[in-house]
């Protein structure tokens, strides 16, 4: 999904469909546009979209350096759980029961 301001992107996030859960990736929103809860309403959108394909699960990782992720998604009921993954640029993995 894109999120625009003045018809300019200004965000973005996918949901990535797994058997058993789904992923965030990409979420992204430009320094122009941080701090009026485009995050939140990204990841919320995204959440959306998992529950109405029916995935139980949502994951997703990211860098040590963003630590204002890491906050967004602690936030919003993201846990902390051991890399199930091994992307290389990945420091943190987080879930969320849906």
């Amino acid at each position: 999904m894109l999120a625009t301001l003045n018809e300019e992107p200004v965000g973005c996030g996918a949901l990535k469909c797994h058997a058993a859960h789904g992923e965030i990736k990409r979420m992204w929103v430009a320094t122009s546009a941080r701090g009026l809860g485009l995050g939140t309403r990204i990841l919320l959108r995204l959440e959306d979209l998992a529950r109405e394909r029916g995935l139980p699960l949502l994951r997703l990782e990211t860098n040590k350096a963003l630590t204002e992720a890491q906050s967004l998604y602690r936030r919003n009921g993201y846990r902390e759980v051991p890399a199930f993954n091994d992307e290389p640029y990945a420091h943190h993995w987080f879930e969320k029961t849906l």
